[in-house]
């Protein structure tokens, strides 16, 4: 079978909302392998909403995309072909393999990681990508949820907030999902053991937080920013955590985005709000991976993708995650 290679290239920044117009399909070779490199066919791709602040040069703790580049991105595929005994032919790896359907490396170059056995290739770009690191260094490491607190989880119909949610409902506490629509809500109930979701399409957030959690919130974990950030903090408990992951409300926001409100409220209640950034965690991936999979092999800790198929909808599930399309992982499946 003749293979066929294209990359995807960054070719215009966004004004505003991201555009198929910002991206552009190549024809390229096939790579060819130098001493000591693999050939991956990647097999499925992940998207995050981090890609459109490299897309915009804003200041960042990644250096921007220029013009012209390959669009970054997480990956998973096979090893079609080796000259590294650490990559033989025919194991699963995953890495930031970049929107191309073919990649040769030597494993440094663009690190590579092999996929345990046991874990699907979503898995590998959900649970246990980096989605599931920011998850669990973000809820443990900061949140630390404890048996009976209480634990209000937003952006939980998202990949890094389900897992985040699931990992405290295993630490013992109870834990309230916030999410946009009925199936995702539901999801998260029914599908992986949050204690109740919030609909804020079609509920009052401000109420269903103070009925819900009567005596504050021990842990809030943000995937969201802007107005449930405010409701969050108005509704902290003593010596309470706020967990800044990520803030999707702001990014399609022009000029000056307003900070939170209640703010004050962290000295009221003792309160601590901390942000952090996953990569700094890195030599840590291999103790999260470990726990993160007991998890999954005991069935304890669930998850779900949305996937598109074809090379070419790489842009539109990008723009999914913007419109709140996704349920769990936003993946492409190319090359299947």
């Amino acid at each position: 079978m003749k293979r066929h290679n294209q990359h995807i290239l960054f070719s215009a920044r966004p004004q505003g909302e991201i555009e198929p117009a910002n991206f552009k399909v190549v024809d390229v070779p096939m790579p060819t392998l130098d001493t000591g490199e693999v050939l991956v066919e990647v097999r499925y791709l992940a998207v995050e909403p981090a890609m459109k602040g490299w897309m915009e040069a804003r200041a960042d703790y990644i250096a921007p995309l220029q013009i012209g580049d390959v669009m970054r991105g997480q990956g998973a595929g096979v090893v079609l072909k080796s000259d590294n005994p650490k990559f033989p032919a025919g194991i699963m790896v995953s890495g930031p393999l970049g929107w191309r359907r073919y990649v040769a490396t030597d494993g440094r170059s663009i690190p590579l990681r092999e996929i345990p056995q046991s874990a699907s290739l979503p898995a590998a770009l959900n649970v246990l990508g980096i989605t599931g690191m920011t998850a669990y260094f973000g809820m443990l490491d900061i949140g630390k949820p404890q048996a009976g607190s209480t634990v209000l989880v937003s952006g939980a119909g998202g990949a890094t907030g389900s897992v985040a949610g699931q990992l405290a409902r295993i630490a013992g506490a109870r834990v309230i999902g916030i999410a946009g629509g009925k199936e995702k809500c539901d999801w998260l109930v029914s599908g992986l053991g949050f204690d109740a979701a919030i609909d804020y399409k079609s509920e009052d957030t401000t109420q269903r937080v103070l009925e819900l959690c009567p005596d504050g919130l021990d842990v809030y974990f943000d995937n969201v920013g802007g107005d449930i950030l405010d409701v969050a903090l108005n509704n902290l408990a003593d010596r309470a955590r706020v967990v800044l992951c990520g803030g999707i409300s702001r990014y399609n926001v022009s000029g000056t985005v307003p900070g939170p409100v209640n703010y004050f409220n962290l000295v009221y209640r003792r309160a601590r709000m901390e942000g952090f950034i996953v990569l700094d965690y890195a030599k840590r991936f291999p103790e999260a991976i470990e726990v993160l999979l007991q998890h999954l092999d005991s069935g304890e800790l669930r998850h779900r993708e949305t996937v598109l198929h074809g090379f070419e909808q790489l842009p539109q599930a990008l723009m999914n995650l913007f419109s709140g399309g996704n349920i769990g992982k936003q993946l492409v499946a190319i090359n299947t």
